[in-house]
């Protein structure tokens, strides 16, 4: 299946189960969460005109080249009286303009007289240096939309307008296990045939890194009973997500479950690497299980898993940017899968990692971004080439 089609089916999934309960929280604690609510202005920003410089507030129709006396001084934070008729006031910053006045002039621009009075050595225009009421947004004004994700920027804003809470999707309860007898714990020593599980520590960091509530499931062992066990316990999560065992082979447990209790769509994906996907539930918990090649988890769940995760909770653009650049690299044998190669930009350029095995992770710590390499395309240096930043994936 085209990884366009495997995703527009996984979107299409999780818009029919989506996380519909909300909760208030502060500004503080909603770093990455989703908007339930769009966020509306309860007030103009700014709101009353302001000065963008230190300088000289003035009435335009009051000043005819002349020296102009300093009839009061605002500072931001203060409320400033009406300008007197034929005078200038001294103003700072993001300090309310005075009623009467109509513009200001910039302190580099104004000369101090000996007697006090300020001259004005440029021309000057109605409502220069001014930033106007409601600049920014007015009073009822949506500002940000329903399932808006609440980074830094966002959440300035809120605090702009006096939000001091704000109503947000509950978090995603996701599962991790991983299968099988050869995996072991990172700290216990390895016995024969054995490796150390990265997989279920890669995805528990990025999902928190997604705001969802992580329950690490551990090691499912090959064992069909222990397996439908395990699964049983977990009623009461948005999403099993697994890793490995999920192919047709005797000893892939997670898959078998699946099949006899529950529902199963295995998708041969035409990607390189992350082939085996699939897509089921268990009792009626949605799981997800990915390749248990780390190179393949990290592209499935980069490019497929976690947009479903976004869309669950109302997110609508969940498509990571992605850029055209020249390859820095020859790739003479087109295949019949659509690759993702791990990269990083030199010098405007995008180059490989030496090793592009589906189970070297070591390749994505060098790297940067995922190379994308169409199906039966071979692409020369020069040529252009997408190229995903991991960044946009990991966030």
């Amino acid at each position: 299946m085209p990884i366009e089609a495997a995703l527009e089916r996984l979107l299409a999934l999780a818009e029919a189960a989506p996380i519909v309960d909300t909760e208030q929280v502060a500004l503080a604690d909603a770093e990455g969460r989703v908007l339930a609510t769009s966020l509306v202005a309860s007030l103009d920003l700014p709101p009353w005109p302001n000065s963008a410089m230190d300088g000289y507030a003035l009435r335009l129709a009051d000043w005819h080249g002349e020296p102009l006396p300093v009839s009061q001084r605002i500072f931001a934070g203060h409320a400033p009286g009406p300008l007197e008729p034929g005078s200038c006031a001294r103003i700072f910053t993001g300090a309310p303009l005075p009623e009467g006045a109509d513009c200001v002039e910039m302190q580099e621009n104004a000369v101090v007289q000996a007697d006090q009075r300020v001259s004005f050595s440029e021309p000057l225009r109605p409502w220069q240096n001014v930033r106007p009421q409601g600049q920014e947004t007015r009073a009822g004004e949506e500002v940000l939309a329903a399932g808006t994700r609440l980074g830094p920027i966002e959440l300035g804003l809120a605090a702009s307008l006096g939000q001091a809470t704000l109503a947000v999707v509950r978090r995603v309860k996701v599962a991790v296990l991983s299968t099988g007898d050869e995996l072991v714990e990172p700290g216990v020593p390895l016995g024969p045939g054995q490796i150390y599980n990265s997989n279920r520590r890669l995805l528990c960091s990025w999902l928190q890194r997604l705001g969802c509530d992580v329950l690490d499931a551990g090691i499912l062992p090959d064992d069909l009973e222990k397996t439908r066990a395990r699964l049983g316990q977990l009623d009461s999560v948005d999403l099993i997500l697994s890793t490995g065992g999920v192919s047709v082979g005797e000893a892939d447990y997670l898959g078998i479950a699946l099949r006899e209790e529950g529902e199963l769509a295995l998708w041969k994906l035409a990607i390189k690497p992350g082939k085996p996907l699939t897509f089921g539930h268990f009792r009626g918990v949605p799981v997800i299980g990915l390749p248990g090649n780390p190179a393949s988890t990290l592209v499935t769940f980069g490019l497929l898993t976690r947009p479903y995760l976004l869309r669950r909770q109302g997110v609508q653009e969940v498509t990571p940017l992605h850029f055209a650049v020249p390859a820095g690299f020859d790739w003479p044998k087109a295949g019949n899968r659509r690759e993702y190669l791990r990269g990083r930009m030199a010098q405007g350029q995008a180059l490989i990692y030496k090793n592009q095995s589906s189970g070297v992770l070591r390749s994505a710590a060098w790297a940067e971004g995922l190379v994308e390499v169409l199906e039966g395309s071979t692409p020369a240096r020069g040529d252009s080439v997408r190229f995903i930043p991991l960044s946009e994936l990991l966030g």
